[in-house]
């Protein structure tokens, strides 16, 4: 069956002559005017447990094409007249972690231009600092990282100096993303962290974190985190490793760990982040995908976390 074929005979405006495989949700897009760009990152380089987020941005594209297109937050369907554009995926070039890592900035750094709102799709979230890297000559930031938030919604702290000798592993992507001097991390969902990690997020005043062993179990500290981010103010990047979700939600991620969100509690962060009133997301990623074989259900929650986004985006356009 063709992707969406089963909904095309309800949704007049997407019609089965205008499904474009390969493109996310399956929708057409034009090279020029582009509001949204979908970019797609299978880096695999210091996964640690379970492997294969080398092929989720592919399958996360691939599951998008079961998306429903309507979302009653913008009251008609994607793309609702903006162009959403699937760009080709990065090339992989590069001998060296470093150099696959500037490989990645440099792909992205086109997109970053203020006018157009990358969603990137990864690969194993060790493509964070590239991704920050990529927003130095972004409007809102122009190149004084002080002014950029991030929001990571994460079953771990990913704060380590190293492991195994790697400072740029997986799980030290949200340290070196702090060596570019940004002015607040906040994270959500985190439930797996080094006693050195926990120490760093008790005394560091530059980082929030809602611990999920408190969120999942007080309805007030959940709206506590929801307050926090209603009052970033600056440029935010998103960051959402799936593995931030509960395991029985994304069960084939590269680290899944059991007691994480809910999807519609990382959805509520998403929507906290873009109707902010003094912030701007300026970009979003989910990483550490990994094709689920048996069913698809890791790759289509990816797929609708991102449409989300995108989602939230074109509101706040409209609003």
């Amino acid at each position: 069956m063709t992707p969406n074929s089963q909904y095309h005979n309800d949704l007049p405006r997407f019609v089965a002559e205008e499904f474009v495989e390969g493109n996310f949700l399956g929708l057409p897009s034009r090279d020029d005017d582009i509001d949204v760009v979908v970019l797609q990152v299978p880096y695999e380089l210091t996964t640690s447990y379970g492997q294969g987020t080398a092929q989720g941005p592919a399958a996360c594209v691939a599951a998008s094409g079961q998306v429903e297109l309507f979302d009653p937050i913008i009251g008609e369907d994607l793309p609702a007249g903006y162009n959403i554009h699937t760009a080709p995926e990065w090339d992989g070039e590069g001998s060296t972690l470093q150099q696959q890592l500037s490989g990645i900035s440099k792909y992205l750094k086109e997109w970053n231009n203020g006018k157009t709102f990358p969603v990137i799709l990864g690969g194993e979230h060790g493509i964070l600092p590239a991704v920050i890297d990529s927003l130095a000559e972004h409007p809102t930031i122009a190149g004084d990282y002080s002014k950029l938030n991030i929001v990571q919604i994460d079953a771990h702290a990913d704060l380590r100096e190293e492991l195994d000798g790697e400072p740029f592993s997986h799980a030290c992507a949200a340290a070196r993303a702090m060596d570019y001097g940004i002015k607040h991390l906040y994270q959500v969902g985190i439930r797996a962290f080094s006693k050195q990690e926990y120490e760093r997020i008790i005394s560091d005043d530059k980082i929030t974190t809602f611990f999920a062993s408190d969120t999942l179990k007080s309805d007030t500290k959940w709206q506590q985190w929801l307050d926090t981010l209603h009052n970033i103010e600056g440029p935010i990047h998103l960051t959402i490793d799936i593995d931030g979700l509960d395991g029985s939600i994304v069960p084939a991620t590269g680290t899944p760990v059991p007691g994480g969100l809910s999807f519609w509690q990382a959805v509520e962060t998403i929507q906290a982040v873009f109707t902010a009133p003094k912030a701007t997301v300026i970009s979003m990623d989910v990483n550490e995908i990994v094709p689920q074989q048996d069913t698809p259900l890791t790759q289509f929650t990816a797929a609708m976390l991102a449409t989300k986004g995108i989602v939230y985006h074109i509101n706040s356009k409209t609003e």
